[in-house]
């Protein structure tokens, strides 16, 4: 099963995918997120999400700005301040 996650800034929804894993830069430590994990919300710290699109694929690195994270049942969304080129 997939991961379903999306990265959106005030501006505008920068991605939507489904994705294997997401490893997101807390500010109480870095957590991985995979399909099926319990609900949780927290603050981000400046940092690259990690994103793997496959089990075992390179991941692939979004450099964020802020913001929070929140894991539901509709999978993962990260609200960053801003995100890096």
């Amino acid at each position: 099963m997939a991961l379903h996650f999306e990265l959106v800034t005030p501006e505008k929804l920068v991605r939507s995918d489904d994705v294997h894993m997401v490893v997101v830069p807390g500010t109480e430590g870095d957590f991985g997120v995979l399909e099926g994990h319990a609900p949780v919300m927290s603050t981000i710290r400046d940092g690259a999400i990690q994103v793997y699109k496959t089990e075992g694929a390179q991941p692939e690195n979004i450099e964020v700005r802020g913001g929070f994270a929140e894991v539901g049942d509709n999978g993962l969304t990260v609200l960053a301040e801003r995100v890096e080129d």
